[in-house]
C-alpha cells in the first residue's frame, strides 16, 4: 500500500513538472518530499494503514535528505570562498620572476630561455625548437646533468637567421641514459608575470606573452 501511494504521488508531481514551462528540473525538493508523505497518509487504505516504522524510516530519510542538501550548498559556498582566494593568490604572483613548468616561451631581445630537469645524468641530450605552426627552426644539444639544466636560446634558425622577436616557441627535450632509457622530468620557462585569466577553474598566468596555470608555478625567483 504504501508503495502504491508514493507511485500514484509520484506520478502526479512528475505529471505536474513536465506541464509547468517554468521549470526545468527534475530533482526532489524538500516541498516535494513532504508532499508525497502527506498524500501517502491521504491515500493509505484505512485497513492496511502505514505502519509507525515504515512511516517513521519515512521521516528518517526525509531528515538525511534535507541534511544533504545543507551539507550540498555548504560545499559549493566553500569551493566558491576556496576559487576566491586562489584567484587572489595568483594575483600576488604579477610582476614577480617565477620559475614554471611549461615549454613554450615567448623570443624576446633576441633570445629565449628554458629550463629542463633530469632525474638523473644523461649520456645524451637533444634539443629542438619549433615555431607555433610546429615547424622545427633549432636543433642541437644540451647539458647533461642531474636535477636542473639550463639552455638559452639565441633566437637563430638552423641556418643562421636571426629571427623577429614576438614569435612563441616550443621546446622538446630527448635525455637518456646509457641504457637508452629517458630521464627528463620536465621542461620549464622563467619569466616575468604580466597578468592572471580566471576564466577557468584554475587560474591561469601569462609569463612572458604565454598562458601558464598556476598549479604548474614551480617558485618565485625574484
Amino acid at each position: 500500500m504504501t508503495v502504491s501511494a508514493v507511485s500514484s504521488a509520484t506520478t502526479a508531481t512528475t505529471t505536474t513538472s513536465s506541464s509547468s514551462s517554468t521549470s526545468s528540473s527534475s530533482s526532489l525538493t524538500s516541498s516535494d518530499f513532504l508532499s508525497l508523505l502527506v498524500s501517502e497518509l491521504q491515500n493509505q487504505d484505512p485497513l492496511n494503514a502505514t505502519s509507525t516504522t515504515d512511516f517513521i524510516n519515512q521521516l528518517t530519510s526525509y531528515a538525511n535528505f534535507t541534511q544533504q542538501q545543507s551539507i550540498n550548498s555548504n560545499m559549493s559556498s566553500l569551493a566558491s570562498s576556496f576559487s576566491s582566494l586562489v584567484t587572489l593568490n595568483s594575483v600576488n604572483y604579477i610582476g614577480h620572476t617565477v620559475e614554471a613548468k611549461t615549454d613554450t616561451a615567448t623570443l624576446s631581445n633576441g633570445s629565449a630561455t628554458f629550463g629542463y630537469s633530469l632525474s638523473s645524468a644523461a649520456s645524451d641530450v637533444s634539443i629542438s625548437i619549433s615555431d607555433s605552426s610546429g615547424n622545427v627552426v633549432y636543433t642541437g644539444t644540451g647539458t647533461a646533468n642531474s636535477g636542473s639544466n639550463s639552455f638559452t636560446w639565441d633566437g637563430k634558425d638552423s641556418s643562421g637567421n636571426q629571427l623577429s622577436d614576438g614569435g612563441k616557441y616550443t621546446i622538446s627535450v630527448t635525455a637518456t641514459d646509457s641504457a637508452g632509457n629517458s630521464v627528463l622530468n620536465y621542461t620549464t620557462v622563467t619569466g616575468t608575470v604580466t597578468g592572471i585569466d580566471t576564466s577557468t577553474s584554475t587560474p591561469s598566468l601569462t609569463v612572458n606573452g604565454v598562458s601558464v596555470s598556476a598549479a604548474n608555478i614551480l617558485g618565485v625567483t625574484s
